[in-house]
C-alpha cells in the first residue's frame, strides 16, 4: 500500500533534514574524497547537490525557476559546508508556508499539490542521509522510520518499470536476507549496499 502524503509534511521534512544536517556535520575533510552509493559523487558533491536541492525548493516554493541552479554546488569552502547546508535550509523552510503546500508547484521532474512535493523531498534526503552514512559509516545513526516512509512512497515516485539506466535510480538489487531497511531502501533504489 503506497503511503500518501501527510497533511502537513513540513515536520517529517525537518526531521530528515535534521538527519542529513548532522551526517553532514559529521564529515571530516578526509571524508570529502570518498566514494558514495552515487555513482557521480564523492562526498564533496554529493553534499554540494543536497545544498543544491535546498536553493531549488526554496525557488519552487516562492513560485520561480529552478534552471540556473546546477545539480552540484561548488565554491563552498570545505569547513563550511554543513553551514552552507543550514543556510539553504533556514531559507527552503521560510518559505514552505502552508500557502505553498496548498497549491501546485512545479519541480525539474513534474507538476505536484505542494504538499507531495515536500513528502517527495523528504524521501530524497532519507536516501542522501544514507548515501552519506554508507560512505562514512555512521549508519547506527538513521532513523528507521524515515526510511520505513520513504521506502514505502518511492513506488509511486521512482517505479521500478519507469527507470533507464541513466536516470538517479538503477535497477532494483536484492537486498540481502535479513536486511535493515534502510538496506532494503537502497537496493529497491539501485544502489548496491
Amino acid at each position: 500500500m503506497t503511503q500518501q502524503p501527510t497533511p502537513d509534511p513540513r515536520a517529517v521534512f525537518a526531521h530528515a533534514l535534521d538527519q542529513a544536517q548532522r551526517q553532514i556535520a559529521a564529515v571530516s575533510a578526509d571524508d570529502l574524497e570518498t566514494a558514495t552509493p552515487c555513482a557521480d559523487y564523492d562526498v564533496r558533491a554529493l553534499i554540494g547537490h543536497m545544498v543544491a536541492v535546498l536553493h531549488k525548493l526554496t525557488r519552487i516554493g516562492a513560485g520561480d525557476g529552478t534552471g540556473d541552479i546546477p545539480d552540484v554546488i561548488d565554491g563552498v569552502a570545505d569547513d563550511d559546508w554543513a553551514g552552507a547546508f543550514a543556510r539553504a535550509r533556514a531559507e527552503t523552510e521560510r518559505v514552505w508556508n502552508e500557502a505553498v503546500l496548498d497549491r501546485e508547484v512545479t519541480l525539474p521532474w513534474a507538476t505536484l499539490p505542494g504538499r507531495a512535493a515536500l513528502d517527495a523531498y523528504t524521501h530524497e534526503f532519507t536516501v542522501h542521509s544514507w548515501d552519506l552514512a554508507h560512505a562514512t559509516g555512521r549508519h547506527a545513526e538513521l532513523d528507521p522510520d524515515l526510511a520505513v516512509r520513504a521506502l514505502d512512497a518511492f513506488p509511486a515516485f521512482a517505479p521500478p518499470e519507469e527507470r533507464s539506466g541513466g536516470g538517479p535510480f538503477g535497477p532494483v538489487v536484492e537486498a540481502p536476507a535479513g536486511a535493515d531497511v534502510y538496506t532494503r531502501l537502497a537496493a529497491y533504489l539501485g544502489r548496491r549496499p
